[in-house]
């Protein structure tokens, strides 16, 4: 079972950053829509398989989100 709430972790991020989901799209290159349509699939944004593999193992997954000193952009890694 994937223990965060994927939706609720990215709202909150989007508020500590003073960020909207519109902004981060076009950050990334995509639509809003598209990263609406992502952060309400929730669970999905992890592997179904790869989430049946480790409860299978007896693990649930829980992410963890670490702040880099440095923000990459689109096409610089």
């Amino acid at each position: 079972m994937l223990k965060n709430n994927i939706e609720l972790d990215v709202k909150v991020k989007c508020i500590e950053k003073n960020i909207t989901q519109v902004q981060i799209a076009k950050t990334i290159g995509t639509t809003a829509p598209y990263v609406c349509r992502i952060l309400k699939a929730g669970d999905k944004v992890i592997n179904k398989t790869f989430i049946q593999m480790m409860e299978a193992l007896g693990y649930d997954i829980e992410l963890k989100y670490i702040k880099r000193k440095t923000i990459k952009t689109k096409g610089h890694q």
